[in-house]
């Protein structure tokens, strides 16, 4: 690739799905609440400050970002009302279900939260803009993958019917030291 990652997200066209920042060690409860934070694992000071620098760190690079969607759980709104501090956070319960694949599901169930992902994937943003996804880890070698805490995979939409492509995976720190 002759283009380097910034060059080629300034010119849009590209999903990014990031990891909410770290949050508070813990499980979450059993009867999750996803209107009760109390219910839930949130950020911690560090994954604030995570979400702080990650928003700061796009806009120094001069990304244009349209849609900006995140997972119902409030760790991961937390990190997209932080990072972006937009109103226009967009809530989308699938990216809460796919924790579900963490768990031994049926394989016609997991086949189907994998289908969805990728019709979700293959879609592109607005011309001359990306889009954020801020959601959840995978397990090893499902959907994307483990993700540590904000890191990044870039991926290109191909349209719908045609997949995607993973252009990278970017830890937290690979996302602080792009120019």
């Amino acid at each position: 690739m002759d283009q380097t990652i910034v060059d080629l997200l300034r010119k849009g066209g590209y999903i990014l799905y990031a990891k909410h920042g770290e949050a508070t060690i813990g499980k979450e409860q059993v009867q999750i609440d996803i209107h009760d934070c109390a219910t839930q694992r949130n950020l911690s000071d560090y994954g604030l400050g995570q979400a702080i620098d990650y928003g700061d760190k796009l806009r120094e690079l001069e990304i244009p970002i349209d849609e900006i969607i995140a997972s119902p759980l409030c760790r991961t709104m937390e990190t997209a009302l932080t990072a972006f501090d937009w109103d226009n956070v967009t809530v989308d319960p699938f990216w809460y279900e796919i924790c579900s694949l963490h768990n031994h599901l049926p394989e016609k169930e997991a086949s189907r939260l994998l289908e969805t992902l990728t019709s979700k994937l293959e879609m592109p943003p607005r011309i001359g803009y990306n889009n954020i996804i801020i959601g959840h880890s995978f397990p090893v070698d499902i959907g994307l993958g483990r993700i540590p805490d904000m890191g990044t995979i870039v991926i290109k939409p191909k349209g719908q019917g045609e997949g995607y492509e993973i252009i990278a995976k970017l830890t937290f720190e690979d996302v602080m030291n792009l120019s």
